[in-house]
């Protein structure tokens, strides 16, 4: 039997491994070289012996420098990135902390261009948005444990490719590792398409504009998005569809069904994993300020171009009563979130895209918050553990054989800063912690209380001015995580103001009352509320609202 020349014997993902490859592999990498004088050389040997100094294969980079990860002759391609360094938390190796990953910059200049064909931030690139540390499994992007950052796309150049990390932010980036793998080439194929990905944001969009991911000239093909939303209003967000403009359309030819549809997930999102489209990163559902981020990865499907091509969501979804001209829910509403975006395809030669990666500064979510009071700031008489004194006893009433109620502050770096632990002496109601805070204007806000659930916390009722703030609260949970609890939508009157929890029992799983909060915070709505005031008379004491998100 004849085979046909240069045909793999069998087809499959795996089948190009059973066939001749061209080039000779490459590495940049941290590990350490030493110079005559001790000190790293990059055109040094690597260090291999049995001084400790060999193990030293990781850099620091001071606020405002760039490090350059790889900066290489070609033709070639790259083909594997594997980068680690520590968290922002305090670390014995970094006491004061680190830079996050969103206000570090990834940069990946080809064949000598001034722009970047790879310009995001560093945790957005790799899937994890808001600076939170995500967990990242799909084909092209790999983070494992949230720290262990691995990208498999392929990123080819004709005459050289620099790679680069720029700290923007007012802290080191440290112990920065890293290995990046490529291709020696001969030659390639002059057509042969650069790997481009690039960042957008609007924080907050304008009313009902669509959002854009991409919008470039020329030929090429579209093969993922890492999309983040930032909620301003309450419900859904999600209603709105993609809309893709392929080369001559007037109408967009690719047209979706949903938001969640565009990332394979249905009747909403929430947090998944898979080798194609998945969801790192979902706080809470409905909230005023919930995060979700997501990935969708155009690897069997992507999206071909060859004069131009536009990717757009709209931005309609569910919307609270008090945000709509008619007073009344429904599903297909202009909503005004805070979105961000990266944007990954091939093209040949260089993109018309526009948009440009703002400063750390201006990546960073904006304030929404209209007051915040942390509870282990007020003057309750707790004890805060970084002192390590000793623990006062506070008021209780002394019945016989009681424990007298506690409160300390303690740390718990990967949900809060700080938290309060409130440990009352019973659970018959008349233990309580009580915050006061100052509402200074009469504005449209909604109450939240910071809170961790976790193995050995109560349940409580809550209380604002007397006034209950819905069903008793139940803080069980078998693993520590940090959640916001919102209760009310209301336009309260300049004054002081008294949030109460009061102990009332605890899930019969839960090894005790515990109580552990962070904050009681009054978050501002959108200007349309303030603008219609649907709200604005009504009693919150007599008819408290709360838009639950649905």
């Amino acid at each position: 039997m004849n085979h046909m020349s240069g045909f793999p014997l069998l087809t499959g993902p795996m089948s190009s491994l059973a066939t001749p490859q061209n080039g000779r592999s490459m590495r940049a990498t941290s590990t350490f070289r030493e110079g005559a004088d001790g000190l790293y050389d990059p055109t040094a040997p690597p260090k291999s012996d049995l001084e400790e100094k060999s193990n030293r294969d990781n850099f620091r980079v001071a606020p405002g420098a760039t490090h350059v990860l790889m900066d290489v002759q070609g033709p070639g391609l790259v083909t594997h990135m594997w980068i680690t360094f520590l968290g922002p938390e305090p670390h014995p190796w970094a006491k004061d902390g680190s830079a996050n990953h969103q206000e570090l910059l990834l940069r990946i200049f080809y064949d000598g261009n001034e722009r970047p064909g790879v310009e995001a931030p560093f945790g957005d690139f790799f899937a994890g948005c808001f600076g939170k540390r995500s967990i990242v499994v799909s084909i092209p992007v790999v983070v494992e444990g949230g720290d262990s950052y691995n990208c498999f796309w392929h990123m080819p150049f004709h005459k050289s490719c620099r790679i680069e990390i720029v700290n923007e932010s007012e802290k080191p980036l440290n112990l920065l590792y890293y290995n990046i793998d490529w291709i020696k080439k001969d030659s390639l194929p002059e057509n042969t398409p650069y790997f481009y990905a690039q960042y957008n944001q609007s924080y907050p969009l304008k009313t009902g504009e669509p959002y854009t991911i991409l919008d470039t000239k020329g030929k090429g093909h579209y093969v993922g998005t890492v999309f983040s939303v930032r909620t301003r209003s309450p419900y859904w967000f999600g209603e709105g569809d993609e809309m893709i403009s392929i080369d001559d359309d007037t109408t967009p030819s690719v047209w979706g069904t949903g938001t969640e549809d565009y990332f394979l997930c249905a009747w909403g999102l929430e947090k998944t994993l898979t080798p194609f489209f998945g969801v790192p990163y979902f706080d809470q559902w409905g909230i005023v300020g919930g995060h979700t981020s997501a990935y969708r990865w155009h690897i069997n499907d992507p999206f071909l171009f060859n004069t131009s091509f536009k990717f757009d969501f709209e931005t309609f979804g569910w919307m609270s009563p008090d945000e709509n001209p008619e007073y009344r829910a429904h599903s297909w509403n202009p909503r005004e979130d805070d979105f961000s975006s990266v944007a990954f395809w091939y093209q040949t030669g260089t993109p018309t895209f526009s948009a440009r990666t703002p400063s750390a500064k201006n990546r960073k979510l904006p304030n929404i918050e209209r007051l915040v009071v942390v509870a282990s700031e007020l003057p309750l008489g707790q004890k805060n553990d970084l002192d390590n004194k000793e623990l006062p006893r506070l008021e209780y009433d002394g019945r016989k054989g009681e424990s007298p109620t506690e409160m300390e502050v303690q740390r718990y770096p990967e949900h809060f800063e700080h938290y309060l632990l409130y440990s009352p002496a019973g659970a018959d109601g008349r233990n309580s912690l009580e915050i006061p805070f100052i509402v200074t204007e009469k504005e449209p806000l909604r109450l939240l209380i910071n809170m961790g659930i976790g193995p050995d916390l109560g349940i409580y009722r809550v209380q604002l001015d007397g006034i209950e703030m819905g069903e008793k609260m139940d803080f069980y949970n078998p693993t520590v995580e940090a959640r916001e609890f919102h209760f009310l939508d209301f336009w309260p009157e300049p004054g002081t103001y008294t949030l109460k929890l009061i102990c009332v029992g605890k899930n019969h799983l839960s090894s005790g009352h515990n109580l552990m909060i962070e904050s009681v915070r009054l978050r501002e709505r959108r200007p349309r509320v303030k603008e219609m005031a649907h709200d604005k008379e009504k009693d919150w004491r007599t008819d408290p609202l709360y838009y639950a998100g649905t």
